[in-house]
């Protein structure tokens, strides 16, 4: 098994998820077969439980798995499923590694970061690695694996002990280190600064791991005298060098890093030089330039609660813009706070309501995503009454196809007090209910979720025919 690690530095939020998916992708228009692996270094045993204001969308896996959005790039760039083990958090494995003391599988001994930690790391990276994620039988030639966070950071310490061990066992020959950092430009000087990613270089091999490969986020692409003066500083062949500057839509970053020769880079470390081809990318290349070229607009109405951070619906964006380009169209989501077209705020702010209301009404169709709690849901369905009324197209998921059922039932039913038990306990007319196995006293993992069979007990229900 072959092994590359994707790390970042400088500051968050850089792009490694699309970075290691990007390489992902490039490894498999080679010939060759990949698998995710996601590090987060939070204590939470899996995202399930974060706001989307913190971390974006929690995204689901087929086995239900409530993980990193990341995970869902991995998936929609390589065509592969992956399962809940294939994201790690600080939380499992210190739960994992708790369990087995308290089983007494340490023979007694003091359990502690160096080894027991760092092992259980290795552990659950082997493992997991070989486990098929393409539908075919046998393990993957390539794993990537992303480690969340920032360079320096506290929490990430343990996973970068044990990754630079990790690196010095499998051996240079199957372990590739790539490193995503920022080169800023200062607007007053126009000028493209090394320093930070020097310093973050110098941060990451102070701690045992040495870059192979430098993947630099920058407005522009690099400067040949930057490239030779991180090359100098850094220790990196300038050739392995990588420029990931701002495009139109990320399919472009795999066409950046094949331009710029990242897999040749890549194979060589990797010794897969003989055993890889040429990468093909044609389908992909012609899909990112028909994106690009799209200019009659189609434009969604996204009526929801975390309308301020777009990744808190990020899947939900994805499939719209796939659709938008099979279609031919050129997507335009507007954004409309739930709440924003409720009564209460024509009083409190009438500007915000007006504004709401004019970008609904000019919606060539509406979209009602998930959401808990009851902050906006009078929103969301004033929505679908809007939809409903004057035949726009609507798509509710989870709670927003709820609030379609919960408004028909008040507007054309005439059941006045028709709602959801989760919002309304005591409601005589409960139009939505909770799942035998939905718990009301925790919160973690314990939806319907995932890919499941649904068995109908009337074959010739509406439901089993759709």
């Amino acid at each position: 098994m072959k092994y590359v690690l994707v790390t970042g530095g400088v500051v968050s939020g850089l792009g490694k998820g699309v970075t290691a998916s990007s390489i992902g992708l490039l490894l498999k228009a080679c010939g060759l077969r990949v698998t995710s692996i996601k590090i987060d270094p939070y204590l939470n045993t899996d995202a399930g439980t974060m706001s989307p204001f913190e971390h974006g969308e929690v995204f689901v896996l087929d086995d239900g798995g409530e993980v990193d959005l990341d995970l869902g790039n991995y998936e929609r760039f390589l065509d592969i499923k992956l399962t809940r083990d294939n994201n790690i958090t600080t939380g499992k494995i210190y739960q994992s590694v708790i369990d087995k003391e308290r089983k007494g599988d340490y023979l007694g001994k003091t359990v502690q970061v160096v080894p027991h930690i760092t092992d259980a790391i290795q552990e659950w990276i082997e493992r997991v690695a070989i486990v098929p994620v393409d539908g075919k039988e046998g393990p993957a030639d390539v794993c990537v694996i992303e480690l969340g966070g920032t360079i320096g950071d506290i929490e990430s310490m343990p996973f970068i002990e044990a990754l630079g061990q990790f690196s010095y066992r499998v051996g240079p020959g199957n372990f590739c280190l790539i490193h995503v950092s920022l080169v800023p430009v200062l607007n007053v000087v126009g000028e493209q600064k090394t320093k930070p990613t020097q310093h973050s270089v110098r941060g990451l091999r102070g701690l045992g791991l040495t870059p192979n490969i430098l993947a630099c986020r920058s407005t522009k692409a690099l400067d040949e005298n930057v490239k030779a003066k991180l090359s100098q500083f850094c220790h990196v062949p300038a050739e392995n060098i990588i420029t990931l500057y701002d495009v139109p839509n990320i399919w472009h970053i795999p066409l950046l890093l094949r331009d710029q020769k990242a897999h040749e880079a890549i194979l060589k470390r990797l010794d897969l030089i003989g055993v890889a081809r040429e990468p093909d990318l044609k389908e992909w290349t012609i899909r990112t330039e028909v994106c690009d070229m799209l200019h009659n607009p189609v434009r969604i109405a996204m009526v929801g609660k975390y309308t301020g951070l777009s990744d808190a619906y990020l899947s939900v964006l994805k499939a719209l813009l796939h659709a938008s380009v099979a279609c031919r169209r050129k997507l335009i989501v507007e954004w409309i706070a739930a709440d924003d077209l409720e009564d209460v705020t024509a009083k409190e702010a009438p500007d915000a309501h007006k504004a709401a209301w004019d970008l609904l009404k000019g919606a060539d169709g509406i979209l009602v995503p998930g959401g808990f709690g009851d902050r906006g849901v009078q929103g969301k369905i004033l929505a679908a009454k809007h939809a409903r009324e004057k035949d726009v197209p609507f798509l509710g998921i989870c709670l927003g196809m709820q609030i379609a059922v919960i408004e028909f039932a008040r507007s054309v039913l005439g059941l006045q007090d028709a709602n959801s038990t989760e919002f309304d306990p005591e409601t005589k007319n409960p139009c939505v209910i909770f799942m035998p196995e939905g718990s009301k006293t925790h919160m973690g993992g314990t939806m319907r979720l995932g890919s499941r069979r649904t068995y109908f007990e009337f074959a010739d229900c509406k439901s089993a025919k759709l």
